[in-house]
């Protein structure tokens, strides 16, 4: 029952944002709820150290999604599928952004969901996978930013930092941070909240994280040689030596 009850909270939530994107004409605003979403869950769960930990993903993702969307045009993802839907835009933005993107924060955030308020030796494991995650979410995004900051990088690929590592360090802090949680949440219902991480995971590396970026860049002779020496997404084994 208390699933269902989260179910219908979180269809609110996405139809609030939904709104505002109409009014704003920003499906990106997506993005920004995505995170914010899942900080609201966290409170209906019961596990403290779940919710800390949460609220500072939460808030750092959203926040950096703002500054980084501010002042710019829609996302070239969402610009596009705009354009492709043509006159059906409007329920398909509904559907397929906004709901979607609902149904999926569910079905990733059940560790939170099902997690109980004891938190024993076992689940402390998590917690290093979590910051390991964290670090590279957080490192590989203000990279980005700083990179692409510098006018004269206009264009070029970043290949330097988190990113000579891997081409998607912070899609692979995003998907260790939601193993982290799993095992923090571990208890009798661990089946069930295994759906979390398996979903981002499979979002991430098979459907819209790296495929659609990488699409961006087909083509091109500098993505080309960039891919020949670097892992799309587990960073060389180096980046754990030191």
């Amino acid at each position: 029952m208390r699933l269902f009850i989260i179910l219908g909270l979180i269809f609110l939530y996405m139809t609030g944002w939904f709104w505002l994107a109409l009014l704003r004409k920003r499906n990106d605003l997506a993005d920004i709820a995505w995170g914010l979403g899942f900080i609201l869950i966290s409170f209906l769960g019961q596990n403290w150290l779940i919710r800390l930990i949460v609220i500072c993903w939460g808030l750092r993702l959203a926040g950096h999604i703002y500054l980084r969307n501010k002042n710019k045009r829609e996302d070239f993802r969402y610009k596009k599928w705009r354009e492709d839907w043509g006159k059906f835009w409007i329920i398909r933005s509904y559907l397929q952004v906004f709901l979607l993107q609902g149904l999926f924060m569910f079905l990733i955030s059940l560790p939170i969901q099902l997690a109980d308020n004891k938190i024993w030796w076992f689940n402390l494991t998590g917690l290093p996978v979590w910051l390991i995650g964290f670090y590279f979410e957080a490192v590989g995004d203000w990279q980005l930013t700083q990179f692409k900051k510098n006018p004269n990088n206009r264009g070029k690929i970043l290949t330097t930092g988190l990113w000579q590592y891997s081409r998607h360090p912070n899609y692979f802090g995003e998907v260790m941070m939601w193993w982290g949680v799993w095992l923090i949440s571990l208890n009798q219902n661990w089946y069930l909240s295994l759906i979390g991480p398996l979903t981002i995971s499979w979002l991430i590396v098979k459907v819209s994280g790296i495929p659609l970026l990488e699409k961006k860049y087909e083509g091109r002779k500098d993505w080309q040689k960039y891919v020949a020496k670097t892992p799309a997404f587990w960073p060389k084994l180096k980046v754990f030596i030191f």
